[in-house]
């Protein structure tokens, strides 16, 4: 069967047959609080060529998630880094004389911190996105918890190589930071 055939067909029967049971048990007669809305996203799954739910379950595995982090947490930190190179007033005079550090300086200045920025970011950007997800998937649910529990391991485990009490610093600060954040862009 020549594949434009095949994703008619698979398109048709999503259209006809399986959108029409998502909308009736969502919205219409038949909506239901239960589980029973999983079976019918089940059934939509299943419906789906081999190939677009591979690229799915890739795209929704906790290790694709945590690199994604990882790689936006190292370009915010690159950006910020640059940022705080050129507003620092410590790094606007070198200390051997007063004078106004050259181009030079200050790009090497601006790379250090914003590699080093970029690796922290990294860090911890890569480790909340795994713990959270892996604490989505263990207990199974989506909910604003998840973020917090990910957030207090994510900060008990930074601050534990200052010793313990940073570390309950840690995880308390990150806990609460992780939890408004998500509180709020969820929507509550």
């Amino acid at each position: 069967m020549p594949e434009s055939t095949s994703n008619n067909n698979y398109v048709n029967a999503l259209q006809s047959r399986d959108f029409d049971v998502v909308m009736q048990r969502l919205m219409g007669e038949k909506m239901q609080r239960t589980p029973r809305y999983i079976e019918t996203w089940k059934m939509v799954k299943a419906s789906r060529p081999k190939e677009e739910a591979m690229v799915h379950a890739a795209f929704e595995s906790c290790l694709f998630k945590s690199a994604l982090s990882c790689f936006a947490g190292f370009g915010i930190g690159v950006l910020f880094g640059v940022f705080t190179a050129s507003v620092d007033p410590m790094s606007t005079y070198s200390t051997a004389s007063d004078q106004p550090p050259s181009t030079r300086e200050y790009l090497r200045e601006a790379k250090a911190r914003s590699m080093s920025y970029g690796k922290n970011f990294a860090v911890v950007g890569m480790m909340f996105a795994g713990i959270e997800c892996t604490m989505e998937t263990i207990r199974g649910k989506s909910e604003l918890a998840n973020g917090t529990y990910s957030g207090a391991i994510t900060g008990g485990l930074l601050g534990f190589r200052a010793g313990p009490q940073a570390a309950v610093v840690g995880a308390a600060g990150f806990a609460a930071f992780s939890t408004v954040i998500d509180y709020y862009l969820r929507g509550h």
